[in-house]
């Protein structure tokens, strides 16, 4: 059952950090109690004998760090959702593949620290973010939203996919494989094991030798041959009044 009020552990090494993070966790209506901790070490005796609904945890801490005190969290039979908090970016793709619920940069913003509040109450109440055309993304510590309409084509990049849009692109959390399936009525189309296009986004498709490739804002991707004849079936029926 979901707490209707949380009780949050901030585990820093520096004192005003830990302070300041405990009292603005403290102003947030949706938390009931904040317990703090000076090292990872402390944290995991605490832990030993209270329950707490996250942990809010720096990086850079000496002995334990904070990214060592997640792998040995996630080991718990019920493992608190986690939200880093750290001056450095260069931590965050191996936070997120700790399963962290957000990763905060300092100095904390409170509007970053009140949406980390809120993915960890929809963690406790077992709801996703709902699939509709606005993405979440995060860079930097902030949080953004990427229409879909904008997405040119999405690239495999290990557990993760990289959305390609004409501004840039975003690291999201999500395998291709979830992708493919969720975004399929929206007109993205695999063309390889590492790629999803947009069909929309198409400029041409070309035909070399027996290799395909298509040409979307400028960028050449290359088709497999076992996708080759499926996307051009697709490209067919849209172009064909009368068909979807």
């Amino acid at each position: 059952m979901s707490p209707t009020r949380l009780r949050a552990l901030v585990v820093d090494d520096e004192r005003p950090a830990l302070d300041e993070l405990g009292f603005l966790l403290g102003q947030d209506e949706r938390v009931a109690a904040v317990l703090t901790c000076d090292s990872a070490a402390e944290a995991l005796r605490l832990l030993q004998s209270q329950e707490v609904d996250a942990v809010f945890v720096d990086i850079a801490m000496p002995g334990l760090d904070g990214l060592e005190l997640a792998k040995v969290l996630s080991r718990f039979k019920a493992p608190p959702p986690i939200v880093f908090v750290t001056a450095h970016e260069e931590h965050a793709v191996d936070a997120f593949e700790l399963n962290a619920v957000d990763y905060l940069l300092k100095p904390v913003r409170d509007e970053r620290l009140a949406e980390a509040v809120r993915r960890i109450v929809d963690a406790h109440g077992g709801r996703t973010p709902p699939s509709d055309d606005n993405i979440a993304v995060e860079l930097g510590g902030v949080t953004r939203f990427v229409s879909r309409a904008d997405v040119q084509y999405v690239e495999a990049q290990g557990d993760y996919a990289r959305l390609h849009t004409q501004e840039g692109s975003h690291l999201l959390r999500v395998p291709l494989t979830a992708l493919e399936e969720e975004w399929r009525d929206a007109g993205f189309v695999r063309i390889h094991r590492s790629l999803l296009v947009a069909l929309g986004h198409i400029e041409e498709v070309r035909m070399d030798a027996g290799r395909c490739t298509v040409l979307v804002d400028g960028t050449e991707l290359a088709v497999s041959r076992r996708h080759t004849r499926e996307l051009r079936d697709l490209l067919v029926r849209r172009t064909r009044p009368g068909t979807t």
